[in-house]
């Protein structure tokens, strides 16, 4: 065979395991914002590269910024030989990609099959990968069985989801992939959110490993978790699917909030800069009292209170208007929030009991 051998994404998908490594020769900001799952980042040009040969090409002209990119590429490929893969075998065999699978990859291709290696080069690169991403979001979603997890902030669905995970069932949890738990003080220290591209990359390469003969669960979520939405097809069809309702009491939700949220009760501060989105809902004065409560230790007291005035009266519209199996949903009810009872309450689950 004639080396760079040229792959469609397709092919990769069926022949993943007979790439040892998946290279990714984008810039920096390039891979940080989407690639393909496993793939490793070795530039051939890096962030302030680009910029300078794109300027130049803009400035100067097309030759002066191809002979500026090609020594510069030359010199990273080097590089890149010398400490990533100067220990490879001959028989190594790497997949390499590009934006769209031209200069960049092409450089790198052409200098590993020059060296021996079997390497292989991503017809169209990662704009073909997306394009395949897309079009699987849209047209193979509806054809997974769903299970709806639904129930107010605070009754452990997120837990429920884990659990039954561990258990072997097939999850999408896509409060986990989004780096954020899908409300007002959602946000999670020092994770912040992915790119919304690589978010549907994170969709896309779970459910590659799900089976289309056995359920999915899922939680119940607003359009968007955070800054990241959902897409839409995939709402769409949960909104449609079974629902399962989980119960819980007021206090036991309190006590799992408070267990979750604990950054915020070592930082009241961090906690008054979110209630500031709740301004335009409900009023400087309220606001005041919850932010007070916060000053005063008063966690627990101020949880419930937004439960009670918040999260709960929101929640029950949305789900009632949202979700077609609410109002028909089983019911799960978690009376302990011990891992052994998300455990008990999964296998419940999964023996049909609910």
């Amino acid at each position: 065979m004639k080396y760079p051998e040229i792959v469609e994404f397709a092919d990769v998908l069926q022949r993943r395991s007979e790439f040892d490594t998946i290279i990714d020769v984008r810039s920096e900001a390039e891979f940080a914002e989407d690639h393909i799952a496993g793939a490793i980042n070795c530039p051939v040009l890096d962030n302030q590269q680009r910029i300078v040969v794109g300027t130049m090409y803009k400035q100067t002209g097309s030759f002066e910024a191809k002979r500026l990119g090609a020594a510069l590429v030359a010199k990273n490929i080097a590089q890149h030989i010398e400490t990533h893969f100067h220990d490879k075998p001959r028989d190594w065999k790497p997949l390499i990609y590009c934006w769209r699978g031209g200069n960049r990859s092409g450089a790198m291709a052409h200098i590993f099959a020059r060296i021996g290696w079997p390497v292989a080069q991503l017809n169209g690169g990662y704009k073909a990968y997306r394009q395949h991403v897309n079009h699987s979001l849209i047209n193979e979603i509806a054809h997974f069985q769903w299970r709806v997890l639904c129930g107010p902030t605070g009754s452990g669905k997120s837990h429920l989801l884990r659990s039954l995970a561990a258990a072997g069932a097939q999850v999408l949890d896509l409060e986990d992939m989004a780096a954020h738990r899908g409300s007002v003080l959602g946000s999670i220290p020092d994770c912040p959110q992915p790119a919304q591209k690589q978010f549907e990359s994170r969709i896309f390469w779970q459910l590659q490993g799900f089976n289309h003969q056995q359920v999915i669960y899922v939680e119940a979520e607003s359009k968007k978790i955070g800054n990241i939405r959902v897409p839409e097809v995939l709402m769409d069809t949960i909104r449609k699917a079974p629902c399962i309702a989980v119960q819980m009491t007021i206090e036991k939700r309190v006590d799992l909030l408070m267990q979750e949220y604990a950054h915020f009760i070592l930082s009241p501060t961090s906690l008054n800069k979110q209630l500031d989105f709740l301004v335009s809902l409900y009023g400087k004065e309220k606001i005041a009292a919850w932010r007070q409560l916060a000053n005063n230790g008063e966690l627990g007291l101020l949880v419930k209170n937004l439960l009670e005035q918040h999260y709960d009266p929101a929640y029950k519209k949305s789900v009632d208007r949202n979700f077609a199996g609410a109002a028909t949903a089983k019911v799960i009810q978690q009376d302990n929030i011990a891992e052994s009872d998300f455990s008990h309450s999964a296998q419940q689950i999964l023996h049909g009991i609910a």
